[in-house]
């Protein structure tokens, strides 16, 4: 009873993260079925406390703690517990869904990526993108068919393709810092002929590309959780269509966001298509 009370309270507290970081991410999760939340949330607890470190923690000896993190976490999912409750919410999802080592694995290798990499040729910034944002996708799709390997095998495809569309967005939406205050191009193009309206374009054409292939498998998904993936799609839409319309000095800076009331606005409008299947 006493290990319940225990994993149900780190539970909350990967909850209460996911909403003190991002309340679009937080709002979505709420829209899926009551039975995937928690696994869902305690993903994102474990993603955002590895970016957290390589990210913003550049007073502290950064390398040090990223390798006591990685360390922490494969000891919490050998021992089945932590006293971190961010990691033990982590180890449980793992250890209940199964989710594959080598998903852990290329996530943690992007995030040692972070702290030993500035400028990302072709190569460095498939591997990157695979281990911060595509895997993730995967790991929240396990949980999505932990009852049915043939429909997460089919549906892999495209839920890496969403993973990679919205860490691209980020980028976008994130350059100033990334570029101004850590030094990170992320866009090889970028690196040599600057933020251009050309190089803009090229990028937003590549991104497209990635939106229309994903949105092939959210059409896919079982209703009871498409409506929350959905909604994050729909979200994402939003934000790089404004990023779209903005002059490249305007993206590189500031930080351009959806206003509250819009997000009001896409949850109605995602909840009309997606229950009356509209996709």
């Amino acid at each position: 009873m006493s290990n319940n009370l225990y994993i149900r309270n780190n539970l909350q507290i990967s909850k209460l993260t996911t909403r003190n970081y991002s309340t679009s991410f937080s709002l979505g999760v709420r829209m899926l079925n009551r039975r995937i939340q928690n696994p869902i949330y305690a993903i994102y607890g474990f993603v955002r406390y590895a970016d957290e470190i390589v990210d913003t923690f550049h007073d502290y000896p950064q390398q040090e703690m990223l390798d006591e993190f990685i360390g922490q976490t494969y000891q919490a999912i050998e021992r089945g517990i932590s006293m971190n409750p961010i990691l033990d919410s982590f180890q449980w999802v793992v250890n209940i869904y199964g989710i594959e080592k080598a998903h852990i694995d290329a996530f943690l290798k992007s995030m040692r990526m972070d702290l030993d990499n500035t400028d990302y040729d072709e190569e460095l910034i498939g591997t990157y993108i695979y281990g911060s944002a595509e895997v993730v996708g995967l790991m929240c799709l396990r949980i999505f068919c932990h009852d049915d390997d043939q429909e997460y095998e089919a549906l892999k495809p495209y839920a890496r393709k969403l993973g990679e569309a919205f860490q691209k967005v980020n980028f976008l939406r994130d350059i100033n810092s990334d570029y101004q205050e850590r030094g990170r191009t992320y866009f090889t193009r970028m690196a040599h002929d600057g933020f251009t309206r050309e190089v803009k374009e090229e990028i937003e054409r590549d991104i497209e590309k990635d939106f229309r292939e994903a949105y092939q498998g959210i059409r896919m998904l079982n209703k009871k959780v498409r409506f929350g993936v959905y909604l994050a799609y729909m979200y994402y839409m939003r934000l790089f269509k404004k990023i779209r319309q903005s002059e490249p000095n305007a993206v590189m800076n500031g930080r351009l966001r959806i206003a509250n009331s819009h997000k009001l606005y896409l949850l109605f409008k995602a909840y009309l298509r997606n229950s009356m299947n509209m996709l």
